[in-house]
């Protein structure tokens, strides 16, 4: 199956088969597995913090967080659309007692930093205490500048708050910006960021922040049944898609670029390529077809998710000869469905 869905379906290349299958490990929960130790390491200093905690998920790693910079009745600030506001399954809420408070994401993915100072909570016992703001770079395929992170992390020092970043793409946010990662993390006290989406590991997340911040967020981690065992197992294709998954993001970007091309030719799909930052590609179905779009194409061998807009997404399990099968077969599917 070609799989347009996510860039979370790659599947492990033969190296880091091989590196999971020969790693040197310990029992993390004591601290003591060398590799989860190494990867662990190996984050910090390349994201340009003191320490790194490695979790299963990136869903706990924005979860832990949020929980180490808040306290129970807290609440933070978030875009309406962002993935640990939207997408994490109210977590913070839930689990932490954290009270979100969401405001519109801006075109452009920012967060009006007028409305964030609006939303600010005074020092009543009426409100809840603002502790946090959390940014998403990339957010929908959109990559923030480094100028308003920069004006993010002045607004958080002026009303004393945390800045969070989930940075599950922020390789993706450094290729587009043609900068190192470290220009954009520099701004944030503690980043999250994806193992298993774009750069390609099967599994797992890394946190960054302070040693007291990774400290906090260990503690909260063993709560929230993250804590491995033998997880050098995982941190072995971990360090392996860190260390080399950027290096070939340029080429998603490019592939997405070529598709959104290729999508503006079919009169059906409504698309705006400009749009296109990264490696994820939106495009409206003109007729209201999504859902038969997606089922026809499953019978092609081809899987996306229908929505309004399609999202497409590439990664490093499709290249070109992919992309022009799925133009083909959406040119196929609206000729006869007219």
């Amino acid at each position: 199956m070609i799989d347009f869905r996510s860039d979370t379906v790659t599947r492990p290349t033969q190296e880091m088969r091989q590196a999971m299958a020969s790693a040197e490990v310990g029992d993390d929960v004591y601290g003591d597995d060398p590799t989860v130790n190494s990867l662990q390491d190996y984050a910090a200093d390349r994201l340009g913090f003191e320490a790194a905690l490695f979790t299963p998920t990136g869903t706990q790693a924005n979860l832990l967080a949020i929980m180490s910079h808040c306290g129970r009745g807290d609440e933070y600030l978030c875009g309406q659309s962002a993935h640990n506001y939207r997408y994490e399954g109210g977590g913070a809420a839930v689990l932490g007692s954290i009270q979100p408070q969401p405001i519109e994401n801006e075109p452009d993915g920012s967060i009006d930093l007028a409305k964030a100072r609006a939303a600010v909570k005074a020092d009543d016992f009426h409100f809840a205490m603002t502790r946090l703001l959390s940014l998403e770079n990339t957010i929908g395929g959109k990559v923030l500048s480094l100028d308003y992170q920069r004006q993010a992390r002045a607004f958080c020092d002026e009303h004393q708050l945390r800045l969070h970043l989930d940075g599950a793409r922020v390789f993706n946010a450094a290729v587009k910006s043609n900068c190192d990662v470290t220009e954009i993390t520099r701004y944030y006290d503690s980043v999250s960021v994806c193992l298993s989406k774009g750069l390609g590991a099967p599994v797992g997340s890394i946190l960054v922040g302070s040693k007291e911040f990774i400290a906090r967020a260990t503690r909260l981690r063993k709560m929230l049944g993250g804590a491995m065992r033998q997880a050098g197992i995982l941190a072995a294709a971990g360090r392996i898609a860190l260390e080399q998954g950027p290096l070939r993001l340029h080429e998603d970007h490019e592939n997405a670029e070529y598709l959104a091309a290729g999508l503006v030719e079919i009169p059906s799909m409504a698309i705006n390529p400009a749009n296109t930052q990264t490696n994820i590609v939106y495009a409206h179905c003109r007729h209201g077809k999504a859902a038969a779009l997606r089922d026809f194409l499953a019978t092609r061998g081809i899987l996306i998710t229908a929505g309004d807009p399609i999202r497409f997404v590439t990664h490093r399990d499709v290249g070109r000869t992919d992309i022009d099968r799925l133009l083909g077969e959406i040119r196929q599917f609206y000729q006869s469905h007219q």
